[in-house]
């Protein structure tokens, strides 16, 4: 064991120092390996250390099994910190080893580089460690059954944050949107230092960072007046721009837990911490699933581009091009993002410098890269098309280049997950919660929106509402008491 440790360390030394020369740049990586056990262990967790909670043990057994069957494998896990922690699986064989290191370095290099990981914190692991400490002190206070309830019902609703909040939007809650927390103020982040890389800036009260605040400012609701862009003999549009009609804007808020924090009448101040500790870490994975294609590319890209620099023998090479075409393959149960990922990366490098490679790693995320980047001719090298299922039978349905994209973009939009915002914190006047689903061509799970509205209701405290449409029809579902209803207001637009 000591022996392979030190063929490890000095394989990764040397993979470093290509990559580098490559123009990689990535924080230091300490490697570990660790049996199949502790590394699904950590994948079905996603961190080391994180609290417990029955859903990853589930996410565990299921990920176990698939290895022990050999349906699955993971070689390694990489943790986006500084510096980054990657484990890697005990029983790969050293060529195996070799390509995974390359990988890493691959994947740290877009974590440091990438914009939409530029508010992440670097010490997530220690953060995470201190929210599982702060649950177990938790359940001691308040009893298991109540800690694991208020978790069962926020876990179910952990990717309705603002996934943009980790690149500092502005928070802003109108008072009419605020229910019976009249007392509140709505927040607006006030920090405007670019170089700061707290996550407190992300959030509320003192950057302790950049020594910015959070301003406390009431916001009416405002009225705006639509307006022409000025043009020439424009006093012979006056009478018309009168006639203009004045609109009032409809505010949303897309975070519905920052939302449950600020405003729930029906949370205590520990449960909010719960919701709050969700929260933090919803939003530290958001930027690794809005990258999952182009960040499996770009590693699976440069991986390859490591290995052929190596001095390998005749037969890891040839082990090398088996492993490498086993990740790349195609699959026929789903999309490889592996293999989109690095068939657009080598089909911009056929075009484009490595200089400019490097730029659209920092800037683009899966949206913008199979937007910008699958072309005409990749999507018919691909063989891509779109498909439905009719009856008890998959069918294609549309092969034209660009319904493809586009399809697979509209996929994308907000991780995958259903938009929901909300619109109203006083439904009625009696303090209900009011949400609506923004659809956008698919409609939700009916038996998952009717379990999941009652658990938004016992966080909320008091009744909720859905606006969404089903099957073309607007359709309100209402949580009360542990009961849900629906009510059908009409056709939708």
């Amino acid at each position: 064991m000591d022996n392979e440790i030190r063929d490890l360390t000095a394989f990764a030394q040397e993979i470093a120092h290509v990559a580098r020369g490559m123009g990689l740049d990535f924080y230091p990586v300490n490697f570990e390996v660790v049996p199949a056990e502790a590394l699904y262990t950590f994948g079905a967790y996603g961190m080391p250390v994180r609290f417990t909670h029955w859903s990853f043990g589930k996410a565990f057994y299921r990920m176990k099994t698939q290895y022990d069957l050999n349906l699955s494998r993971i070689y390694e896990l990489v943790i986006n910190t500084n510096p980054a922690y990657a484990f890697l699986l005990e029983g790969n064989r050293l060529t195996q080893n070799k390509l995974v290191i390359g990988h890493v370095y691959a994947h740290v290099d877009f974590f440091k580089n990438n914009y939409y990981f530029s508010r992440t914190p670097k010490d997530m692991v220690e953060r995470m460690a201190a929210h599982a400490e702060k649950l177990r002190e938790y359940e001691s206070l308040y009893g298991r059954e109540k800690v694991e309830a208020t978790l069962d019902a926020v876990l179910a609703i952990q990717e309705h944050v603002d996934f943009r909040s980790h690149i500092g939007p502005d928070y802003k809650i109108d008072n009419h949107a605020k229910g019976n927390s009249q007392n509140k103020q709505p927040l607006k982040h006030s920090c405007q230092t670019s170089n700061c890389q707290s996550q407190a800036c992300s959030s509320k009260g003192t950057c302790g960072t950049c020594q910015q605040t959070t301003s406390m400012i009431n916001e009416p609701k405002v009225t705006i007046r639509k307006k022409r862009t000025s043009q020439p003999y424009e006093d012979l549009w006056d009478e018309l721009a009168d006639k203009e009609s004045e609109f009032e804007t409809q505010q949303e808020y897309e975070d519905l837990l920052y939302y449950l924090i600020e405003f729930s009448p029906g949370l205590e101040e520990w449960q909010k911490d719960i919701v709050s500790i969700v929260r933090e870490e919803s939003l530290y994975f958001s930027p690794q699933i809005e990258t999952k294609i182009i960040n499996e590319g770009w590693a699976t890209f440069w991986h390859a581009k490591i290995m052929r620099e190596l001095d390998l023998s005749e037969s890891e090479s040839l082990e090398f091009s088996l492993m490498h075409s086993q990740v790349v393959q195609p699959s026929r149960m789903g999309l490889n993002p592996y293999y989109l990922g690095v068939k657009i990366w080598e089909n911009i490098a056929e075009k484009r410098s490595p200089e400019e490679l490097f730029e659209l790693r920092e800037t683009e995320n899966d949206l913008s890269f199979i937007r910008n980047h699958l072309t005409k001719d990749l999507v018919e090298e691909l063989n891509l098309f779109n498909f439905r299922k009719v009856g008890a039978h998959w069918q294609v349905t549309e092969n034209d280049w660009e319904k493809v994209r586009n399809n697979l973009v509209q996929q994308l939009v907000n991780g995958g997950n259903p938009r929901i915002v909300v619109l109203e914190g006083d439904y009625e006047g009696k303090g209900g919660l009011y949400l609506k689903h923004r659809h956008e061509g698919a409609d939700l799970d009916v038996v998952y929106l009717e379990k999941t509205l009652s658990l938004v209701q016992s966080l909320w405290g008091k009744a909720a509402a859905l606006e969404t449409v089903i099957d073309g029809k607007k359709i309100i579902y209402e949580a009360s008491d542990g009961l849900v209803s629906r009510r059908q207001l009409g056709k939708a637009e």
